[in-house]
């Protein structure tokens, strides 16, 4: 008779301790990490550097808030005794103030959305068709970025002065046209860089797909290219913006004081008898509320603009 055979005896468990084992399973792993006395000194660092750069936005709000004899005051405080709103009821109440404000807005709008139309147009010839010259306008683009715009003021001047048609003569000096034209072409060579990349990032087999399943070139632009650079024409557009909305050399040398925008008003608060820095902070703050305006309504959209392409899967 066969005994009946024994059940096997369970693996005697590992003596190996568990911090051993880790590092075993972890040997050809290399760990890059900061100790704890050097992320305080990093955090540190950060912090300074943060509020070097903070404190003139700060005293620039500060100052705003001032009456005018604080401001005036030999020992400067750092917080207002007696704050005021009178600095910004100056502001609006100063000449040519709301106007200048309307001229900015319409040269940069204009400016912003003229540059994302042609350059959108150029950016796609770029990315999508094979053509001669194609390398080189792209080394043209890139070079004409790195060129002072104010070195063309002058002959910028005399060609808007002149501008044939054909059929009539005109005159876009002292004009809000012949700005926005103007901040349209210091615009266009990056939004046609930088939407070049992200129409790149696009595979063509979705084009090629598309065009399968029945759509024309022009379908394929408005259902395809059109959505998926939707997130690189935002991101643009910030760009763009800022860009118009802060310029003042150009503006304030090809028009007069009544066709002008904020940044050459802000010049109107400095005279032969002074400086009035209230109304001249005031007026920084009021200048810089359509930037944080246009900023937070298309916020969702920047940080996927700004990736965008960064990774293919």
């Amino acid at each position: 008779m066969v005994a009946p055979a024994r059940p096997a005896a369970p693996a005697p468990a590992s003596t190996v301790p568990l911090k051993r084992r880790k590092a075993k399973a972890d040997e050809g792993v290399i760990t890059v990490g900061r100790s704890r006395s050097g992320t305080i000194l990093a955090n540190t660092a950060g912090i300074v550097f943060g509020v070097f750069m903070l404190f003139p936005v700060y005293w620039v709000l500060n100052t705003a808030f001032k009456p005018a004899d604080e401001v005036l005051a030999l020992e400067p405080g750092f917080w207002p005794s007696n704050p005021t709103f009178d600095n910004f009821i100056s502001a609006f109440k100063a000449p040519l103030f709301l106007k200048d404000m309307l001229n900015g807005v319409i040269i940069t709008l204009f400016a912003v959305a003229g540059a994302l139309v042609v350059g959108f147009l150029g950016a796609l010839a770029i990315a999508r068709f094979q053509f001669y010259g194609r390398k080189a306008i792209i080394l043209v683009v890139l070079v004409v970025q790195l060129i002072p715009f104010l070195s063309l003021l002058i002959p910028l001047f005399l060609m808007l002065q002149n501008v044939n048609l054909g059929f009539k003569t005109f005159n876009l000096t002292n004009s809000l046209i012949g700005v926005s034209i103007t901040y349209l072409v210091l615009i266009l060579p990056y939004t046609v860089w930088t939407l070049r990349g992200f129409i790149s990032g696009i595979p063509r087999e979705l084009d090629e797909a598309a065009l399968i399943d029945g759509c024309t070139r022009s379908q394929v632009f408005w259902r395809i290219i059109l959505p998926l650079t939707g997130p690189g024409l935002v991101a643009t557009s910030v760009y763009g913006f800022i860009q118009a909305w802060n310029e003042f050399i150009i503006i304030n040398t090809l028009n007069s004081p009544d066709k002008q925008n904020l940044m050459a008003w802000l010049l109107q608060n400095q005279t032969t008898r002074g400086t009035a820095w209230g109304p001249l902070m005031a007026g920084a703050i009021i200048t810089s509320i359509p930037v944080v305006i246009f900023f937070l309504i298309i916020q969702r959209n920047i940080a996927t603009g700004l990736t965008a392409g960064a990774v293919k899967g």
